[in-house]
Parts: structure tokens; C-alpha cells; sequence
């Protein structure tokens, strides 16, 4: 049962009416914040406070379904309580304000609801989308601070002008930002669940935040208390009618003025502070990502609106690069944009689609202005100025980053040069998530070529694998293999390299193919083995010699010091099956394996071979297998130490024989439901995840 929401608190925050309540997150929320947002609106009337003359029946039904929509999604999403804000604006300049509705959950990572998600709960009462947020707000936005998501929304009246798309000052001093409609209904670009981190509320020792030297404000509560209606936010002053203006010591009173150049003393110390700390926890930021496109998005945030009315980003495909050395006219990719008004987003993205930027090599990084989208902006945003700058990184062109700033006839030298500075950043980070994805395919492609398409088929015996890679992008130390060996034999094989990536591909690429082909040329599973040890061997002396040989070469020592052969090994559990009318005969030798474990129809578990040395170890190690008929019923499970030797603290899994008890809690079940069970088992010992690859064949005598 839902608490009534706590009576109206009416603060002043400079000459605005604010209201704030908090919410239960249940499902009778909605209805809960539709009567304190009628509750307040009434008493604001009644105290007669400034503004309110605006109050009308048209105002109060559309913010109804505004509050009730956003309260719905935070609900439905989020689950936690939720705040409430309302508040109408009252310019100083007498003209009448908007009404701002604003509401915050505690899951900043969770996704806004849209029309397609799934209903959380099996009440009445369900949100409709936020489209309608849309079609009744003249803007809206989400803001995110650590812990805390926020959806605002403002609404005007009949005659009123409205302030700037995007642009809000509210009661707590911090600046709202929008998020961005190709990425609507995810975190918006800041949740720490999708990959990308969030843009603000980085602290600066002087007390402004990092990123762009806006102040930091106290909690909601205590600023709507006591909010310094000197602190400087929002954007500049004289910009649209109803638009609230500020000032104070920062960069947004430096560029008040259209003329205002680095001659005034509040540039220079914006500069000297905000700036250098703007781009130090942008280039922090930025380094992190691996996904290009995702340093598009967080790029956006990084400058809109702190730098900019709207930003976009275009990218240029390596596809592209090649086609233009070919001369194909392969045009860039309009990866990302963003105005602080969600509203206009597509209008502006549908605008620049139809004319992107063309700046020639010779600009390299520096500013060149643009023509003004002024058709995709509205009236407020019929004119004002645009740049673009070239993305440039190792000498390759990678991109376009554009910006614009309505009402401006030009930037400041301020904005321009930090966004130079800041655009060579994007370019760096944006030239490392290709080199990393790039190298991610390569894996991939290494990856799928070292393990067999198919796991062969073998008469008489059922059979299920599971193979969990650590690095899920790139090669594994682990490998398996099941195949066909001619004249009625099969051969299976499960192995675990010495290392990781590249140096356990090469000894897998090596070994994988060696086992079949001395399989198929009919030699037993010993002299397999006898014969794989030796080739290891071989392989790693003609390794030494060959790095031997460069080194000297390159004026470094040669064999007579520290230079030996270089040991691949890895261990194996490798067999041949060969089934006969009645069950399977089985032939298997472990060379430094984990050793496999038979498990017969009535629950009894037993190792089936017995250990030996690992390969590519030592010279003529003799290798024995042991033989044994499996029957309809019986199972051998065979693992790699990324089983036996998951952890959990200072324990393993086959502690006191823990994978025998796990197999023999299996009895009964077929060959899929024993490699599921035994993986969930091995997953669920640990609190932490694997560290380790994981392979596990199951083959069950049908």
C-alpha cells in the first residue's frame, strides 16, 4: 500500500515556486504524484505567487500526463522511490515562465520505459511512452548524477515565448543535460551497465566540476532550501525571451557576450581551471572505450550543452579510406548527433544527412565554419554559428566533429580552442577502439579456425560439450576435438596450452592438425602421443634458433648465453572409440591432464586412466593408454582445469574429490543434462567469476 506523498513544501529558490515530494516506487505512485502536482498548483494559486497567473486548465491537464508518464517509467524501471519536483520559472524580466517537472530514480543505469517494453507489474496503470512526454513538452531531457537518473520536462503556456530547447538552470545550480534519441530508451549514454561512462559530477579542487567548470551544487533538497542565484549555469544571457539569466565568475559569463574574446579576465581564469580540468577527465573518459561508436556518443556528451547548442559526429570507415584510394565516392557515416532538446534531434540529424561536411586535408585539426541547419532548429534556432573540426589520428583522417551554438554570430576563441584540443582526443580514442577492434576480428577469426566446425557424430554415443573461453573476443588455451579416423574409429581429444592468446594459437595450430592426420595414418593412441611430444619439441628448438639467429643478426648476444629452446607443452586427454554391437571400446592415455572419470548407470564414479607427462616436456617419455568398453548407460566425462581448479578462495572444485561427487549426482541423465549440470556447479562455487578457460566433453554409451 502506497504512502501519501507528504504535504506540498513550498521553497523560493531566487523568484521560483518550487514543490518536492518523494514517492514510493509502487504502482500507486502515478496517481499519488498527479494529486500533489494538482495540490500544488492549487496552492500555489491560492498564495497568489509570482507566475502563477499563467495556471490555467490547459497547463494542468497536460503536466497530469507528463508526471504521470515519467513517474510510470521510474516506477516500472527503476523500482526504487521516487522524487518529485515541480517548479515554475519567474523570469526577471516579468514575462511568464515555464512549469518544469522533474523526476529521479536511483537506477541510473536502468532503461527509460518505451512503447515495446516488457510490463513490470499486473496493475492498471501503465505508462504510455514517451512520446506523449514529447508532443506536450516544448523540451525535455534526462540528466544523470552519480546514483541519481532525472527526466525533466517543461511546458508552457499559451503566449509564452519559452526559453532555449535543451537548455535548463534548475533549482539545485546544475545544469540538465539531454540525452539523445537514437539511444533514448537505453541509459542515454551514461549507465555503467551499457559501457559507457557518465559525463559530469567530476569534482575540481577549486569546487567547480570537472567537466567544464560549472559549480557544483548541493543535494536537490538543500539547494531548492537555499539555491545562490549567482552561481553560473545554463547558458548565456540576452539568448530567448522566459529564459532565466545568471551570473557570475565561470566560462558561460565569459561568452555572454557575442564579442567576448580571451581579453576578459573571467576567459582567462576559466582556462587556466575549468578547461585544463575539462579535458583532463575527458581524456580519462575517453581512453576507457574500445567501441568507436561509443566514443562518438560519450563525445557528444562531453560537449553538449557545456560547448555547444548540438553536436555531430560523422565517421569515416575504413571501408571508405579504401575506396577513396580507389576513387569510389563512399561518403562518412553520420554516427551520432545531439541537440539539448530531444525534440529536435531528428529534424537536425534529417538536415545534416543531406549535407555533410567536406573539409579538405590541408585544415587538418583546426576550426573551419559550416553552414547553419537553421530549417531544422525552429525559430529560436533560425541562425547562429557552426564548426567543424577534422578527427585526424596516425595521419589518417577518421572523421568530422561538428558543433553549433544558436543566437552566436561566431564561438569565442575559448570554445574553439578547447574543442580543437578536445577533438584531437576523440581522434586518438576513436583511432584506438578501431585498433582494438581490428585486433578483437583477428582473435575471432584465430579463434574460430583453431576449433572444429562440427563435432563429429559417433555411432553408438551421445555426446554434449561446453567450451567457455576466458577472453570471449580471442584465442583460448583450451581446445577439443572429436572426429573421424577412417576404419571404424573415431578419436576425441580435449587439451589446455601452456599461456594464453597468440602463443597458445600457434602451439593449438600446430597440434590440432598433427593429432589427426597421425590418427588417421592408424596410429595408436600411444604413438600418437610418443610422436605429438616429439614434434612439440622440434617445433620449439627451430623457435630458439630462428629468435637466435635474429638477435644475432640485430647485434645481440647468440645461443652461448641465456638463450635455450623455447618449451611449448601442453597437457591432453586423448582417445579412440570403436563401437561394436553391445557398446564401445575405448582407448585413452592423459599426458599431464586432468583425469577423466567413468560413470556407470548406478552412480558409481571411477578414474579411467592413469597421469603422465605433459607434452613437449621431455625427450621419449614413453607414453601407455589403458583400455576399457563403455556400455549403454555409462558416461566419461572428460574436463580441463578450468573445472578442477575453479576456485573459491583458498579452495577448488575437486577438493576431496568434488568433481567425482558432482558426476555422481548426475546418474540418470542424459549427456546435455550432465555438461549443464556440471558447468552450473563449477560456475556457482565461486562468488567471483572463472579465471580461468573452461572445456568439458561429455560422451554417454547410448
Amino acid at each position: 500500500m502506497a504512502c501519501a506523498p507528504d504535504a506540498p513544501a513550498h521553497h523560493r529558490a531566487g523568484q521560483d515556486a518550487v514543490a518536492l515530494t518523494s514517492l514510493p516506487g509502487t504502482p500507486l505512485a502515478p496517481g499519488a504524484a498527479r494529486r500533489f502536482l494538482f495540490d500544488t498548483l492549487v496552492s500555489w494559486a491560492e498564495l497568489a505567487l509570482p507566475g502563477t497567473e499563467i495556471i490555467d486548465d490547459r497547463l494542468t491537464e497536460d503536466a497530469a500526463v507528463v508526471v504521470s508518464e515519467l513517474v510510470t517509467n521510474a516506477v516500472v524501471h527503476a523500482g526504487t522511490d521516487v522524487e518529485l519536483l515541480c517548479r515554475l520559472e519567474n523570469p526577471a524580466d516579468g514575462s511568464s515562465g515555464p512549469l518544469v517537472v522533474e523526476v529521479s530514480d536511483q537506477h541510473p543505469s536502468r532503461a527509460i520505459r518505451d512503447d515495446s517494453a516488457e510490463r513490470s507489474y499486473g496493475t492498471p496503470e501503465y505508462g504510455r511512452g514517451l512520446g506523449l512526454v514529447s508532443a506536450l513538452s516544448e523540451a525535455w531531457g534526462i540528466t544523470y548524477r552519480p546514483g541519481v537518473k532525472t527526466v525533466w520536462a517543461r511546458l508552457l503556456t499559451d503566449g509564452s515565448a519559452g526559453a532555449l530547447p535543451g537548455a535548463d538552470t534548475f533549482a539545485d545550480g546544475l545544469h540538465r543535460t539531454s540525452g539523445f534519441a537514437d539511444d533514448l530508451h537505453g541509459s542515454g549514454g551514461f549507465a555503467d551497465a551499457d559501457g559507457l561512462p557518465r559525463a559530469g559530477g567530476f569534482a575540481d579542487p577549486d569546487g567547480l566540476t570537472g567537466m567544464g567548470g560549472f559549480p557544483e551544487a548541493d543535494g536537490l533538497t538543500g539547494a531548492v532550501d537555499g539555491a545562490d542565484p549567482a552561481r553560473t549555469v545554463g547558458y548565456a544571457e540576452g539568448r530567448a525571451p522566459g529564459f532565466r539569466p545568471r551570473t557570475g565568475a565561470g566560462f558561460h559569463s565569459a561568452i555572454s557576450a557575442p564579442g567576448a574574446t580571451r581579453s576578459t579576465a573571467q576567459g582567462h581564469d576559466w582556462l587556466d581551471r575549468g578547461a585544463l580540468s575539462f579535458l583532463a577527465e575527458a581524456s580519462d573518459l575517453l581512453a576507457g572505450q574500445l567501441d568507436e561508436d561509443l566514443v562518438a556518443a560519450l563525445a557528444g556528451q562531453l560537449l553538449v550543452p557545456r560547448l555547444a547548442d548540438w553536436c555531430a559526429v560523422w565517421l569515416e570507415d575504413e571501408a571508405t579510406d579504401r575506396a577513396g584510394g580507389l576513387g569510389l565516392a563512399l561518403g562518412p557515416r553520420l554516427a551520432r548527433v545531439w541537440h539539448g532538446s530531444e525534440n529536435l534531434i531528428e529534424g537536425l540529424r534529417r538536415s545534416l544527412e543531406k549535407d555533410p561536411p567536406r573539409l579538405p586535408d590541408a585544415v587538418r585539426s583546426r576550426a573551419v565554419p559550416v553552414p547553419w541547419p537553421g530549417e531544422a532548429l525552429g525559430t529560436r534556432g533560425a541562425s547562429g554559428a557552426a564548426l567543424a573540426y577534422r578527427l585526424i589520428a596516425g595521419g589518417r583522417p577518421l572523421g568530422t566533429l561538428v558543433i553549433g551554438r544558436a543566437g552566436l554570430p561566431a564561438f569565442p576563441d575559448e570554445v574553439t580552442g578547447l574543442v580543437e584540443d578536445l577533438s584531437r582526443r576523440i581522434a586518438l580514442a576513436i583511432g584506438a577502439a578501431r585498433q582494438y577492434a581490428r585486433q578483437a576480428t583477428i582473435s575471432r577469426v584465430l579463434q574460430r579456425g583453431l576449433l572444429p566446425g562440427a563435432v563429429a557424430e559417433i555411432p553408438g554415443v551421445h555426446s554434449a560439450l561446453v567450451y567457455e573461453p576466458l577472453d570471449k573476443g580471442g584465442p583460448s588455451g583450451d581446445f577439443y576435438d572429436v572426429f573421424p579416423a577412417g576404419d571404424g574409429r573415431w578419436c576425441f581429444a580435449v587439451g589446455d596450452v601452456q599461456g594464453k592468446g597468440p602463443e597458445a594459437a600457434v602451439v593449438i595450430g600446430l597440434a590440432r592438425p598433427w593429432l589427426r592426420l597421425l590418427a588417421r595414418e592408424g596410429y595408436d593412441v600411444a604413438d600418437v602421443l610418443d610422436r605429438l611430444n616429439q614434434l612439440l619439441l622440434d617445433d620449439a628448438t627451430e623457435a630458439a634458433d630462428a629468435a637466435a639467429r635474429a638477435l644475432v643478426a640485430a647485434g645481440g648476444p647468440g645461443l652461448g648465453t641465456d638463450l635455450g629452446p623455447q618449451t611449448r607443452f601442453l597437457s591432453m586427454l586423448y582417445g579412440e572409440l570403436v563401437p561394436f554391437d553391445g557398446g564401445v571400446r575405448c582407448t585413452l592415455a592423459s599426458a599431464g591432464h586432468p583425469l577423466p572419470l567413468l560413470l556407470d548407470p548406478a552412480g558409481d564414479v571411477r578414474e579411467v586412466a592413469r597421469p603422465q607427462t605433459l607434452l613437449g616436456v621431455f625427450e621419449d617419455p614413453e607414453y601407455t593408454s589403458e583400455s576399457f568398453d563403455l556400455y549403454p548407460g555409462d558416461t566419461l566425462l572428460c574436463v580441463t582445469d578450468g573445472v578442477t581448479e575453479r576456485r573459491d578462495g583458498s579452495r577448488q572444485f575437486d577438493d576431496d574429490d568434488g568433481l567425482a561427487q558432482a558426476l555422481a549426482g548426475c546418474a540418470g541423465l542424459n549427456a546435455e543434462l550432465i555438461a549443464e549440470r556440471i558447468r552450473a556447479l563449477v560456475h556457482a562455487f565461486g562468488t567471483r567469476p572463472p579465471e580461468d578457460d573452461m572445456a568439458l566433453l561429455v560422451l554417454q554409451a547410448d
